[in-house]
């Protein structure tokens, strides 16, 4: 997977303190419909690049994360604003359905 990986211990820093909204991506491994989000999830970061910051979290390695912010389904999708959860999306989606969801949250 591309995009920007990150951690419990960097999510602060790359997710809560960036200039920029962030759409963060919760998926797994094992996690058939996230593999199938990838690539769409790879296309917006292209599309919208200097708009939003995209990345990705993967939930059995970083555990904390996902239990903090109560994701309990993957792929769970979900846009901060200057430190703050705006908006949430769990589950697969269009590829039009995702770019016209984060635009409308950026």
């Amino acid at each position: 997977m591309s995009g920007i990986s990150v951690s419990d211990g960097s999510f602060e820093s790359e997710v809560l303190k960036a200039s920029q909204p962030v759409m963060v991506d919760f998926y797994a491994e094992w996690c058939g419909p996230c593999k199938a989000m990838a690539p769409l999830v790879d296309e917006l970061a292209g599309q919208l690049g200097g708009k939003l910051k995209v990345v990705k979290i993967n939930i059995d390695d970083n555990p904390n994360t996902p239990t903090k912010y109560g994701v309990r389904g993957i792929p769970t999708f979900m846009i901060f604003r200057d430190g703050q959860l705006v908006d949430t999306r769990v589950g697969g989606m269009s590829k039009t359905q995702l770019s016209t969801w984060a635009e409308s949250v950026i």
